[in-house]
């Protein structure tokens, strides 16, 4: 297969080691020995986890060399607190890790970006909801203000989104000194979150658009694979994959009106 080059903080990923799992379970078990160097070799074979991550967030961010330092903290502290004995993938544990101290750093320093036309945006549906509200006494639907604003209803929701601040799905929120409950554990999963015509609307859109927009926009939000993962499975650059979700997501948003 092809190796494909992705420049990101300057770094090639085509010349990076990638550990196999025997070599990634080798290190960890010399690591728990105190053999320091196999640390330092399970950071630098998983370089491409904390690269691929940082990936979503291009744009966002002023400066991602400063960005890459911090996946690279929350790799270190997923190899740090890593137990072999769970049997569960080391990517699986460590990207909420890497995900988590990125998100924070966003959060903490302001980092992340709001286009002035989405600000905009958000502003104006406000003014529309507190209109609406007072006149029919009760508070409008984003369908209502979209129509109001004649833009779609998705377009508004990422604008009103966008005023809130950024929480990671792994902060902690309860900790007795044992169990930690992060955010994430507390999210509802309710299949009654979105309403049957939105559940319809989907569907019948995922039927619509390209095979292997549909194949990767599955795997990505509804199994949880990497875009990493779905490049090595599908046998085609993660740049590819990414230019695919993107065009799924676009083709989505176009069918859901």
């Amino acid at each position: 297969m092809a190796r494909h080059k992705v420049d990101i903080c300057g770094v090639d990923t085509a010349n990076i080691k990638v550990l196999s799992y025997n070599e990634q379970v080798n290190l960890f078990k010399r690591y728990k020995n105190g053999d320091i160097e196999a640390k330092e070799k399970l950071v630098n074979g998983n370089l491409k986890l904390v690269l691929s991550i940082l990936k979503s967030f291009i744009g966002r961010c002023d400066n991602m060399d400063d960005l890459f330092q911090v996946g690279c903290i929350g790799l270190i502290k997923a190899i740090d607190n890593f137990d072999l004995s769970h049997d569960v993938k080391f990517s699986t544990y460590a990207v909420p890790m890497i995900l988590g101290e990125v998100k924070r750093y966003l959060r903490d320093n302001n980092s992340v970006r709001i286009s002035r036309s989405i600000k905009d945006l958000a502003y104006k549906a406000l003014k529309v909801k507190e209109r609406l509200t007072n006149e029919n006494i009760r508070e409008p639907s984003i369908k209502d203000i979209a129509l109001e604003l004649g833009v779609n209803e998705f377009d508004v929701t990422n604008a009103l989104n966008s005023l809130k601040d950024t929480v990671s799905m792994f902060e902690p929120i309860y900790n007795d000194g044992g169990d930690v409950i992060y955010l994430a554990d507390q999210l509802s999963l309710d299949n009654n979150l979105y309403d049957a015509e939105t559940k319809i609307a989907l569907k019948d859109a995922l039927n619509k658009i390209r095979e292997k927009e549909r194949y990767i926009l599955i795997q990505r939000y509804m199994i949880g694979k990497t875009q990493m993962e779905l490049a090595s499975e599908i046998g085609i650059s993660q740049a590819q994959v990414s230019r695919l979700e993107k065009n799924g997501l676009n083709n989505i948003k176009k069918l859901i009106k």
